[in-house]
């Protein structure tokens, strides 16, 4: 069974307001769970949202700013997945 961190803890421990959060999850960059008019996180989705909180309060990131620096990371990530094939193609 997949653990769930309440929404208000993380709120209360990051210091960030839900609305953030809230925001996080409308953009389509962090999957929240509603089980009984309270929101939850997974731990498997904390440690993006931790990272994002980091981005936001360290260095005063917005929304859009979180959300253009994940898609260009996914990118960076699928290209160095693919050049990982590519050399093994080569090597074959």
């Amino acid at each position: 069974m997949t653990n769930l961190i309440a929404t208000t803890e993380i709120c209360t421990y990051h210091n960030v307001t839900y609305t953030f959060i809230s925001s996080l999850n409308e953009a389509g960059l962090l999957e929240l769970e509603e089980i009984n008019h309270t929101t939850y996180i997974t731990e498997s989705e904390l440690q993006k949202l931790e990272k994002m909180i980091r981005m936001h309060q360290e260095l005063e990131i917005n929304i859009a700013g979180i959300e253009a620096i994940t898609h260009l990371l996914q990118k960076v990530e699928q290209m160095q997945e693919e050049l990982r094939v590519l050399k093994n193609r080569l090597r074959n």
